[in-house]
């Protein structure tokens, strides 16, 4: 295996729970039921104090191995290309959100507190970072290239960097999705909670929550998975799990006033107006992830 040369990093870690909800936003309610010792904040203490020393297992590593490093905030991501490697340091959540910034800079995941994140996408966990990046410099550690999914709203790119999944709905999720799916030759008009759509490396996620099949994490095909299809009449519906394959695409024409795109979850919705079509296909940039090869064991144990 190559050995890569890493000579510049940027760290990009979340804050905690703990940290937003008790020392930024100073939340009253939340300080109360943390006195109470209540069960809906029971861990918020631990996963903060989890996290911290993680990140500074992550500076004495980067340190003692003579790596240049920046640290910043996951809300001030900025510009990443001149950076050799980025790390990051939270739970997949972390790692989703950088992920949208990376073209070809690789990326290594740590999962800051194991016991409360989950860390899929990780190749490195608190108590072995130092093992982990000395693993990644002397090129002993795995790489997997991801498929991400690239999304058109009417001929225009609006995003070609999906790792996890879009989910296509109305822009509040309890109202009923009006749609007409077209998949090759077919074409279906849909009611239903809307579909899942994304690459292999979300199957293990939301889609396989919804019905879907894990997929391998190499493959570049497409997922799709229809949430709760209304069928008063029972007959149930043609396109429902479909896999698409690399070089094919699924198009939606929106039948809703106010339809939505939730990619990679809920922090950037992208409106779809009434009568406009959204196609979903492979994107021409997957993402180079370290330390996948558990993550892949993970997934043959979940198939089974």
């Amino acid at each position: 295996m190559t050995t890569p040369t890493i000579d510049n990093v940027l760290v990009i870690s979340k804050r905690s729970a703990y940290d937003l909800y008790v020392r930024q936003y100073k939340m009253s309610r939340v300080r109360a039921l943390l006195r109470k010792k209540d069960p809906s904040v029971a861990r918020l203490i631990r996963a903060d104090a989890q996290h911290g020393e993680t990140l500074e297992e992550v500076r004495s590593a980067l340190k003692t191995l003579k790596i240049k490093a920046r640290f910043r905030d996951r809300s001030q991501i900025g510009d990443v290309t001149p950076f050799d490697l980025v790390i990051t340091v939270g739970g997949d959540g972390t790692l989703l959100s950088v992920s949208h910034t990376l073209g070809e800079t690789p990326v290594l995941g740590i999962n800051s507190a194991p016991e409360d994140s989950v860390g899929f996408f990780a190749g490195a966990r608190k108590g072995n970072v130092l093992d982990r990046l000395t693993q990644l410099l002397d090129g002993a550690m795995a790489r997997t290239w991801l498929a991400r999914m690239r999304v058109h709203v009417d001929k225009k790119e609006v995003d070609r960097r999906v790792l996890n999944e879009v989910l296509f709905a109305h822009k509040c999720p309890a109202m009923t999705s009006r749609y007409i799916l077209k998949v090759g030759d077919r074409e279906e008009e849909q009611k239903s909670s809307g579909f899942y759509i994304g690459p292999a490396a979300g199957s293990t996620a939301a889609i396989r929550s919804a019905g879907g099949r894990v997929l391998p994490l190499g493959s570049r095909a497409l997922q799709l998975v229809v949430r709760e299809p209304y069928t008063p009449d029972g007959r149930g519906v043609e396109i429902a799990h479909e896999v698409i394959k690399a070089g094919e695409s699924i198009e939606v024409i929106n039948k809703m006033r106010e339809g939505c795109l939730f990619i990679d979850g809920p922090r950037k919705p992208q409106p779809v107006e009434i009568g406009q079509r959204v196609r979903f296909d492979l994107s021409p940039e997957p993402l180079l992830v370290y330390g996948m090869a558990r993550a892949e064991s993970v997934r043959k144990r979940r198939e089974t």
